[in-house]
């Protein structure tokens, strides 16, 4: 039997009720395939910070390094600055565990609907790969002539050649065991340095994957068409901004924040990677119970997938997919009025009926 340590994080907010439904969900599959996950969980959340000053202690990463995976809920909530929250948990992982790709899929299924018109399940399927490293997000830069009417802030972006290199060639190996065609967003026409030094590695890149299809868009333009022709898309490879907004927009394409898994992935394994979904604490709804724990499953999916387990991932999706399908239970952001736990307990029922059934 295969064994697996997961660091479990569940953080903050709806991150406490989706985190044990996905956890549940993954039993059920590592019953059914014979494979034995073990759980550790480590209390780092924006309650830490207000009792301890820090989101995680001085030597997290060392205490988290040993495991197979991360498995993480959410981070963030009102009392603690949302840079603070971020800067002192999600960042500090991902740079130090060189997590360089975070890969986000976005998928119309069936028994979701969308808000865009005359779009059937199955017609909207893309990834977005998005820089996790550098970019945008920098901590170079600073402030100057604080609470003056002279008061400047600048922020430095960060571009190198190595870290565009290995996302954007990442894109174009993950597009060949899909529809082989990526689409690169960036928006050279107005950031005179960053953006044209980016279109140059894309087109270096893919000029050695032939077979694969490569064009880019302004980004202004590109999320336009998310809205109006979301099946044009296969790949799309952005920077860490950029693939942060677009991911956003596609979740919302396919029916719902809930649905959205995502991967910090590290291809190398030199470290663990870390696995969550894209929508955050939610401060709204949690505690209501009703927050919809399949972007956490499906998270748990992927991350079944990077340790392969493909057969193991492959159920935990089918699963999910067959609970949308027959539209029951459902949460109330895709239109039912189900509860967390009642979504979790209906894929989790879904794995074992196979098992039980063989």
């Amino acid at each position: 039997m295969k064994s697996y340590k997961i660091a479990v994080i569940e953080g903050d907010g709806i991150g406490r009720e989706v985190v044990p439904e996905g956890i549940r969900v993954l039993e059920a599959a590592a019953r059914r395939f014979g494979i034995s996950l073990s759980w550790t969980n480590f209390d780092w959340s924006c309650e830490t910070y207000l009792s301890t000053g820090r989101m995680m202690p001085e030597d997290a990463l060392d205490q988290v390094r040993p495991y197979d995976a991360i498995y993480l809920g959410a981070v963030g909530y009102p009392g603690v600055p949302d840079h603070v929250s971020l800067w002192g948990l999600l960042i500090p992982i991902r740079r130090g565990f060189k997590q360089y790709v975070n890969l986000r899929p976005c998928r119309l299924l069936e028994g979701i609907t969308t808000p865009l018109s005359g779009r059937n399940a199955g017609e909207i399927d893309f990834c977005i790969v998005r820089e996790n490293s550098e970019g945008e997000y920098s901590e170079i830069g600073g402030r100057l002539h604080r609470n003056t009417d002279q008061e400047m802030a600048i922020q430095e972006t960060v571009f190198t050649r190595r870290g565009c290199d290995r996302v954007i060639s990442y894109a174009f190996e993950l597009a060949r065991t899909r529809r082989n065609h990526v689409t690169s967003a960036t928006k050279s026409n107005g950031i005179v340095f960053t953006m044209p030094f980016w279109d140059e590695r894309f087109n270096a890149i893919a000029k050695t994957y032939t077979g694969v299809k490569a064009d880019q868009y302004h980004i202004d333009i590109l999320t336009a068409h998310f809205v109006s022709h979301p099946d044009r898309f296969d790949v799309v490879v952005g920077s860490n901004l950029f693939g942060d907004i677009l991911s956003d927009l596609g979740a919302a394409v396919v029916g719902s924040m809930g649905l959205a898994p995502s991967a910090n992935l590290n291809p190398e394994r030199e470290y663990p990677s870390m696995f969550e979904p894209v929508h955050g604490s939610a401060p709204d709804i949690a505690g209501k119970g009703i927050a919809n724990p399949v972007a956490q499953i499906w998270s748990g999916a992927m991350m079944l997938e990077h340790l392969g387990e493909k057969h193991a991932a492959h159920a935990v999706e089918q699963a999910i997919f067959k609970v949308l399908a027959r539209r029951d239970p459902l949460t109330p952001d895709i239109g039912g009025k189900a509860k967390t736990e009642d979504m979790g307990k209906a894929i989790a029922a879904e794995i074992s009926a196979v098992t039980a059934g063989n």
